[in-house]
This record gives structure tokens, sequence and C-alpha cells, in this order.
């Protein structure tokens, strides 16, 4: 067992050591001009391995999910949907809640399942019928948005105001693209993975396309007290008919 133990940790660092190379190539590579498509690509692909995607979010999740830890919302929750759950990243958050996770990648729904043992499906979200499981009174898109065109988003969040409880609400986390192209935030948001990184009005007026927004807050996420990305908090109900 000691031998078993010893090759994790020493996977799990090995995992850990190449995404730390890769941040600082990136951050490297976008500052001298050296990055092109096929080396972010690249990126993108290693990054969809289950382990590797968790490794990189790990030291961000809780910050992401600040303004619902501090106003008690994930501890009011009852029935979640977590809308682009990835590998499970948000689960460890909702032992107390009838918790469901849906993404399109089958990979990061085996490796959840596995790892969490909690309700995870592979499926296209503007595909599911909440007749499937009943209404949810929370459902988080968390780092989601920025991956979407605009008529994408005004479609997958009119899709998600049909599943939410008539007490529920949508709780919408995402990217913001600073104007500041050099610092850490402006560099981080345009080698994102997603393609549609926005300014914070233009992500507030798309969500405001398809849902009412009750409140929002804006923040950063930080290591070692630097501001690596720009956040945006929006809790959101379905508009009144």
């Amino acid at each position: 067992m000691g031998e078993v133990d010893s090759r994790c940790r020493f996977t799990r660092n090995a995992v850990s050591d190449e995404v730390s190379a890769a941040r600082r190539w990136a951050s490297y590579a976008w500052s001298e001009n050296h990055v092109d498509g096929e080396s972010l690509r690249i990126i993108d692909r290693f990054l969809e391995l289950p382990l590797v995607y968790r490794v990189w979010q790990k030291p961000f999740v809780e910050d992401k999910l600040r303004p619902l830890l501090e106003t008690g919302e994930i501890a009011r929750a009852r029935r979640v949907l977590d809308v682009g759950c990835g590998p499970g990243t948000n689960t460890p958050y909702f032992t107390a809640s009838d918790y469901l996770g849906i993404d399109i990648n089958p990979a990061y729904i085996d490796d959840a399942t596995r790892k969490y043992g909690r309700r995870f499906i592979v499926a296209d979200v503007t595909e599911y019928s909440a007749s499937h499981e009943g209404e949810f009174d929370f459902i988080l898109v968390n780092s989601m948005l920025h991956h979407i065109d605009p008529p994408g988003v005004r479609r997958l969040l009119s899709h998600i105001a049909t599943l939410v409880s008539d007490d529920g609400f949508v709780h919408v986390l995402d990217i913001v693209l600073p104007p500041e192209r050099f610092t850490p935030a402006g560099i981080l948001a345009r080698m994102d993975r997603g393609d549609h990184p926005r300014p914070i009005s233009e992500l507030e007026a798309l969500v405001e396309d398809s849902l009412e927004i009750v409140s929002s807050a804006a923040y950063p996420l930080s290591l070692n007290k630097t501001a690596l990305w720009q956040f945006a908090y929006f809790k959101c109900r379905p508009r009144k008919k």
C-alpha cells in the first residue's frame, strides 16, 4: 500500500509541476508575443484531462465561490444543478444538498462520478428537461459563459430559466475582461480557454437579456496576494411572465 501511495503522490506532484510550468510558459509567451494559436490549443487539450484541470483550479475554487459562501446561498441550497460542472470541482461544497452535475465532456463526468459518488450526467443542458429531475432552487453557472458566443449564451440562460423553481435562483460566475492588457488579470483573461471573455458591462447586459439580475458583485481571484483574474457574480431569477 505504501508503494501505491508514494506513486500516487509522485503522480500528483508531477502533474502539479507540469501545470505550474504551463502557467509560467503561458505568461512568458504572451508577454513576449511568442504565443500562437497552436500553442494555445496544446494547453487547451492538456487542461481537458480531468486531473490536470482539477489541479489547475484547486487554488481558486473557493475564491470563485466566495460571494455564494459569504452570503449563505450555498448553505441554503436544497436542489442544485451545477451546469458545466467539469470534473466536479464545485461538488464538495454541496454535501448537504440534492446535487446534480451536468457537462458535455464524458471524461470529466466519469472522473467526477468516481471521485465524489454524486449524481452526474453527460448532456447538453440546453436539451435537458426539468421533467427528468424536477425543478432546482439553485442553478450554478460557474466559469462557463466566456466559452460561448452571445447567441449561445442567450439560448443557454433562457433554457436554464425553465429549470428554476418558483423560489429559486440562477447564480452566474464568470471571468471579466479588464481593459488593461498587460496586467496579470488582462493577460490571463485573454489566454483563457474560452474565446469570449467580456468586459463586465457587456457580460451584465448579456445575462440581463435572459434573466432578471437581483444582485451582483465584482471581485478578484488572487494567489499570494496577486490578483490573477477579475470575476463577476450575478444572482438572477427568471423574468416574470
